[in-house]
Parts: C-alpha cells; sequence; structure tokens
C-alpha cells in the first residue's frame, strides 16, 4: 500500500473532533516540536524533507522558509492560502472539511518555527461552512493547551484567527491575499519587496499553501530524511490529487509523486479508468490554468517513456509537449469533449476573475473570451487562430501576478495540440453548433 501522510485517518468516524484526533496521534507534533526541538530544528527539517509548495507553484517550502526576515521588534506572520479556487481543484477543501486539526497541527508548528505569534487562515468566501468547521477545532484546541498563551507551558504564545475570503480568484495570489487579509480590494503587490520582507502589515510573512502546511505535522514526527524518501527525485512526498472528469472514480486522492499517469487513470485504485464506452482525449493535469495535453502526450513523454505524476516529469518537454502539475487539479476529458468550448469556458473565468490592473490581463482575457464565443458560436474566422495565439503571447509574462499567464497557457496550448478542431469550427459552422456536436476527425484517442 501506497503512503498515506495526509489521508491515513480521515475516514475514521469523529476525525474532525480534537478528542479523536488525539487518539489518532494527533498533536503529538507540537508536543515533539515545542518541547524538544529549537523553531530553527524544525525549519531544517522541513528543508531536508524538499516539499515543495502545494498550492501550484511548486517552490520549496523550507527554502521559503529560511527567506524570512528576522528584524528586531517586528512581528512576523505565517498566512495560510486556503482561497482555493482554480477550476479542477478541490483538496485543500476535503482535507480542511474532514480532518481540520491536521491543519491546525501544521499552522502551530509552521508559526513556532517561523516565530510567528498571530497566524491566519484565509479561506475562500464561499465555504462559510468549512469556516464554521475550523473556527470549531480552533477553539477545541485551545481549551486543550494547544493555542492561546504559553502552550504546553513552553513560553511560546500562538493567536490563530481564520478570515473569509474576498470572493475573488486572484486573492489566491499571495499578495492580493495579504491585500484583501488587510481589509483593502485584492489586487497584486509589484515584487520586490516580497512578503518575506514585507508582507501583511508590512511585516515579514510567509504564505504557504493548506496542504504544504499540513504536511509539517509527519514530518515532525518521522523527520525529513524519511519524507524526502517518499516520492522521486525532487518530487518527495505524497501529493492530494483532484480527480474530476470523464473518469468512473472521481473524487481526492493522495499518491505518492512518481506513479505512471497511466496508472493513476487506470487503476482501480484511483481513477478506476475512462466511463465505459468511451475513450481518452485529453488532460488536464494541474487546474485550468496548466497547459493542457492530448491523451498521447499526457500518458508518454517525447521519447517514449511512460510520463509519471511529479513536478519534472509532466514539465518534461517544456510546453511544446509538457504541461505541469500545478494545484493537482487533474481533469480528464473523453472524446464527447469540445475542446473550442471547454476553451472558451475557462477563458470567460480568467476574463471575469483579472483584477483589472494590468492591461495586458485586463484587455486581452477579454479579447480571447470574445474571439473563442464567437468560434464556438459559428462567427469564426480563419485569422482568428493565430489572433488568439498572438494575444496569448502578449499576455504571458506581461503582468504584476500570473494570472495572466494562467489565462494565455489554455488557450495557446489548446490551439498548439488541437488546431485541426479549431480549424473544423470555422470551416463548419453550421455542424459545429448542433447541440452535442463535437469534432470527429483524425485525433490521438487511447
Amino acid at each position: 500500500m501506497a503512503t498515506k501522510i495526509l489521508t491515513e485517518h480521515i475516514n475514521v468516524p469523529g476525525i474532525e473532533t480534537f478528542d479523536v484526533y488525539r487518539k489518532q496521534g494527533g498533536y503529538t507534533a507540537v508536543e515533539k516540536a515545542l518541547k524538544t526541538m529549537t523553531p530553527e530544528a524544525v525549519v531544517e527539517e522541513v528543508k531536508k524533507a524538499g516539499v515543495r509548495g502545494r498550492g501550484g507553484a511548486g517552490f520549496p517550502m523550507g527554502m521559503k522558509w529560511s527567506f524570512l526576515a528576522k528584524p528586531e521588534g517586528v512581528p512576523r506572520y505565517l498566512v495560510c492560502n486556503a482561497d482555493e479556487s482554480e477550476p479542477g481543484t478541490f483538496k485543500d477543501h476535503y482535507l480542511m472539511k474532514n480532518i481540520p486539526h491536521l491543519l491546525i497541527e501544521g499552522m502551530i508548528i509552521s508559526s513556532f518555527a517561523l516565530g510567528a505569534n498571530k497566524s491566519f487562515i484565509y479561506v475562500r468566501g464561499e465555504l462559510m461552512y468549512v469556516i464554521h468547521i475550523l473556527e470549531k477545532a480552533i477553539a477545541e484546541a485551545k481549551a486543550k493547551g494547544f493555542l492561546g498563551k504559553n502552550i504546553l507551558g513552553s513560553g511560546y504564545d500562538l493567536e490563530l484567527v481564520v478570515q473569509p475570503g474576498g470572493g475573488a480568484y486572484i486573492c489566491g495570489e499571495e499578495t492580493a491575499l495579504l491585500e484583501s487579509l488587510e481589509g483593502k480590494r485584492g489586487n497584486p503587490r509589484n515584487k520586490p519587496p516580497f512578503p518575506a520582507v514585507k508582507g501583511l502589515y508590512q511585516s515579514p510573512t510567509v504564505v504557504n499553501n493548506v496542504e504544504s502546511i499540513a504536511t509539517t505535522a509527519w514530518i515532525v514526527n518521522n523527520g525529513g530524511d524519511a519524507y524526502a524518501g517518499i516520492g522521486i527525485g525532487r518530487s518527495t512526498g505524497t501529493k492530494l490529487i483532484s480527480a474530476s472528469g470523464h473518469i468512473n472514480k472521481p473524487g481526492v486522492y493522495e499518491i505518492e509523486l512518481g506513479v505512471p499517469v497511466e496508472d493513476f487513470i487506470y487503476a482501480d485504485e484511483w481513477c478506476g479508468g475512462i466511463r465505459p464506452g468511451h475513450k481518452f482525449k485529453a488532460l488536464v493535469a494541474g487546474g485550468s490554468s496548466v497547459p493542457i495535453l492530448p491523451a498521447n502526450l499526457a500518458l508518454t513523454l517525447a521519447n517514449g517513456e511512460k510520463r509519471l505524476m511529479s513536478y519534472e516529469s509532466l514539465s518534461d518537454g517544456g510546453f511544446a509537449t509538457g504541461t505541469m502539475l500545478g494545484s493537482g487539479g487533474f481533469i480528464v476529458f473523453d472524446e464527447t469533449s469540445c475542446i473550442v468550448r471547454n476553451t472558451w469556458n475557462f477563458s470567460r473565468f480568467y476574463h471575469h476573475e483579472s483584477c483589472g490592473q494590468c492591461s495586458p490581463c485586463r484587455e486581452g482575457t477579454g479579447w480571447m473570451e470574445k474571439v473563442l464565443h464567437r468560434i464556438e458560436h459559428g462567427h469564426g474566422h480563419q485569422h482568428d487562430i493565430d489572433l488568439l495565439v498572438d494575444v496569448a503571447r502578449k499576455i504571458e509574462g506581461n503582468t504584476i501576478c500570473p494570472l495572466g499567464d494562467a489565462a494565455a497557457w489554455p488557450v495557446a496550448s489548446a490551439i498548439r495540440h488541437f488546431r485541426d478542431e479549431f480549424m473544423w469550427h470555422i470551416t463548419n459552422p453550421q455542424e459545429a453548433t448542433q447541440p452535442g456536436a463535437v469534432y470527429r476527425g483524425e485525433m490521438a484517442l487511447v
């Protein structure tokens, strides 16, 4: 059986309560960290583990912690980014809903390591019931002496606050999140200065994802070397994958990084294969913002080797033949899916969620949505395909935050791999606009 770091006890009845979580070994890592370790030692274990940020960027968590400025007399903050809004991603929601104390234990350990005495969990505003679950769990932990003043007699104090999000995808970008947390409009900040130097309230701040923070309890209890021994290469540990689309068993799965993509899709342990009577057409491997791949490139690398569920293997080949692990929003499409319609749908989302601060993103996302709309609805022109590529190219890399890139990559990759399908929509508008019509031309189905 594969190692389960985050979900080993998630199906235990009552695990959302303090008492049941404690009986399953909960909060032993807090006791170990506060009673037997220094903050520096905790940071060192996280560095050894090689755990990479699970929110999408994949930056080494221990390295991020080591960048935190430590000026005398200035407070430091830890902020948990639980503003999970990436289409196709729902693993943080799953974790907070079912085992909230795992996140709280991770927040205590991480705050101790960073020298933060007040920390925040910024939760997507639509998930109000999850906010109530977290607040109840925090109250339980505080009543048992694991939060508040002088935790476990260690002399360490921590106040933990749950903050409802601002109702915008852009608030998942760490500096926009900090602006929102301060009560301002959620606009990304220019960097530098980075949050590690001037973050929340212009003080040194670390922003980490729910899944990233939740791993720290296991790392403290078992050691960074043990965590690094799981996975493959620089993709250490396990990863939560939000699997959806045309598969037999959608849901959240914890996998050891390095599992072949083919096994993840077809094995009964995970997705259970494509729905009966249909074939695999395309894959979005890491949430709506990553490049889409046709089935053949999703399963195998350009050199013929099997593609793996790891940061390195999924990105192998660059954007020409590869994609990204991202946030783990794993969306599978069969041959009944219209790539043009799906790309238009993604573009609608990014146009709606652009904060409007940067002209390339504000204007470009709208242009892409309009052009895709007319192609999908039978009014496209042949030059529209190259126009979309040109607009995407002019957005990418020209904005303050990565939302522009997130909007451009799905469009550029869809055209790169499914250009014939776009052309079919343009040259056969009457057929393409019929209800349920999909491209049936030459495709690499699996």
